[in-house]
């Protein structure tokens, strides 16, 4: 009788922690950015059953322009939820994600570099030819859109110079404007 009593103890004090795991992924974020996660999540889960499957991710993948996504990559994604990836999986993928964000001195930094002036900012143009040249994993076709798409949210002067240090602070806080 003590030993099925400790074992039922034990599957208490597991479901209980089980508990305290996931409900922990939800204090992490603020409501609104867990509302933005499921809207994410929404997008990504293209068949509507709750779960995140390489047919959604290849469907994803193809919306936003790039069609031959290998095989592998598609797994090594799927593999980082070490099992189904529900919401609360893709939650808590995106909080260690952010946890490894960089600190904000760190981006500041690296931003200084191409700012040689001191002034804050960089030449849009500039910083775009960057990321289309500089970057491996996508072609410049494949990478344009969503370059597009991020200086739509990057805080700019009327010159199309990036206030850089604000960018950061989106970065590593969010942002915060009024919806």
């Amino acid at each position: 009788m003590a030993s099925r009593k400790a074992g039922t103890r034990g599957k208490a004090a597991a479901t209980k922690q089980a508990q305290r795991g996931s409900s922990n992924v939800f204090s992490m974020f603020e409501q609104a950015q867990i509302q933005e996660f499921k809207e994410a999540f929404s997008c990504i889960d293209q068949n509507r059953d709750g779960i995140i499957c390489k047919s959604d991710l290849r469907e994803t993948y193809s919306q936003l322009g790039k069609v031959s996504v290998p095989e592998e990559e598609l797994d090594a994604m799927l593999q980082e939820g070490k099992g189904p990836i529900n919401f609360t999986v893709f939650l808590t993928l995106f909080g260690e994600k952010l946890n490894g964000t960089d600190p904000e001195e760190a981006i500041l930094s690296a931003f200084r570099m191409f700012d040689p002036s001191g002034k804050g900012v960089v030449n849009k143009d500039e910083f775009k030819q960057l990321l289309l040249t500089q970057a491996d994993k996508f072609s410049p076709a494949e990478c344009l859109p969503q370059v597009e798409q991020m200086f739509a949210l990057t805080p700019m002067d009327l010159a199309g110079n990036i206030d850089y240090k604000s960018l950061c602070y989106i970065i590593t806080h969010g942002d915060e404007k009024e919806e």
